[in-house]
């Protein structure tokens, strides 16, 4: 599948809502509390992304990948939180769960990960739930690497452990 990746609009957002709930859904099963997964719902993301979009901070990118005129996936990158001098952060990548290993995540990685180089954002990391087998693949064969910083998440009680990778 050769996807269009293109900056996201107010019209995207019902779209990208329902690839990151079938995203979390899918990829997260096991690794977070079923209920919370179960309770998802992107009406209320959709809204918040349409709030946001029209005031986005400097070198804050929100990038859909589009097949068939429907939105198949979703990054959301920017600077590093917290500020570090020219680190950027993959913050969000999900992909509609019918067309995982297609070459869409891969896709929506290269061109966010350029779109940080040309905002002076050479260096990138990211956040990767510690059991997530799947994703830790895919971003370890994009050059991205654990760094040895950890956190961890509460998500309905649940400890939710996340590694940081980290490419340049």
């Amino acid at each position: 599948m050769t996807p269009s990746i293109r900056d996201m609009t107010a019209a995207d957002t019902d779209g990208v809502a329902e690839v990151r709930v079938l995203g979390w859904r899918h990829a997260y099963r096991g690794l977070v509390p079923q209920p919370h997964l179960d309770a998802m719902d992107p009406a209320p993301f959709a809204a918040g992304l349409r709030r946001a979009l029209p005031g986005l901070p400097a070198h804050t990118s929100h990038l859909v990948a589009s097949a068939a005129g429907r939105v198949v996936g979703w990054a959301c990158l920017g600077p590093y939180r917290p500020q570090d001098a020219d680190w950027g952060e993959v913050r969000a990548l999900y992909v509609h769960p019918d067309v995982l290993g297609t070459g869409v995540g891969r896709a929506l990685l290269t061109a966010g990960t350029a779109r940080l180089r040309a905002a002076g954002l050479p260096r990138v990391r990211l956040w990767v739930l510690r059991d997530n087998r799947r994703a830790r693949r895919f971003y370890e064969r994009a050059g991205f690497a654990p760094d040895g910083a950890v956190q961890s998440d509460e998500i309905d009680g649940a400890d939710v452990p996340e590694v940081r990778y980290a490419r340049g």
